[in-house]
């Protein structure tokens, strides 16, 4: 089981010869070392419906065949393209190749821009996502400012060998609050810094939150695969 970081908030899950990747925004991510016009991919799963985190999945999934695993909402927005789509909602789980899928929540908003100007499409509610693969327990947190149920969703859920978490601030917790959330209500085996540096409203620098993490942290270069 591989589990590989890309740059904003990509992930890839690798396991059962099937492989995941997790709100694959490649194209107009300079930190990213994938390419959208061949990356592989046997199921994409996406946090909510922001541009930057659904990304390439409608050309990915219609290269490659990949399943959308998605919020219903963002489910069918995505399924009425074309793709096939499974879609889940907060507190369901389900049990695909590389392993199983379970979102919760996340605090933040969710909607994809399909064209400059013009309203967004509403796409239900944002999520996190936790992913039990090669016997590993994995919690993507997706987009979200810190809050208390963070704790809850560990204690019915963890222990977790790694937690993705932001800390790129401005729309997402920033690094204060992201050391709290992962000391004090997470405390995962390891933390891996998302959601950073992309924008310049989310410029930060991931040694910092090192530096004051309790918290085992790997900082992760684009293409850098966890280390259990």
């Amino acid at each position: 089981m591989r589990v590989s970081y890309h740059g904003h908030s990509i992930v890839q899950v690798e396991n059962n010869d099937s492989k995941a990747i997790i709100d694959p925004f490649i194209s107009g991510n300079e930190l990213t070392d994938l390419n959208a016009d061949s990356v592989e991919a046997d199921y994409i799963l996406l946090t909510h419906g922001h541009n930057d985190h659904v990304g390439d999945t409608v050309d990915i999934a219609r290269r490659t065949g990949a399943t959308v695993v998605a919020p219903v909402e963002l489910a069918d927005f995505i399924g009425a393209y074309g793709i096939e789509t499974v879609g889940m909602n907060i507190g369901g789980r389900n049990e695909y190749e590389f392993g199983s899928v379970k979102f919760v929540h996340a605090f933040h908003s969710s909607s994809y821009t399909v064209e400059a100007g013009k309203a967004p499409v509403y796409t239900g509610m944002p999520t996190g996502i936790i992913i039990e693969s090669g016997g590993k327990k994995i919690y993507h947190a997706g987009d979200t400012g810190i809050f208390g149920d963070l704790k809850l969703i560990t204690e019915l859920n963890g222990p977790f060998d790694v937690f993705f978490v932001p800390i790129g601030d401005h729309f997402t917790m920033g690094i204060d609050d992201a050391i709290y959330a992962t000391d004090q209500f997470v405390q995962p085996a390891t933390a891996v810094p998302v959601h950073y540096n992309t924008f310049p409203p989310i410029k930060q620098d991931p040694e910092t939150f090192k530096g004051k993490l309790k918290t085992d942290c790997q900082i992760l270069k684009a293409g850098d695969a966890v280390q259990f």
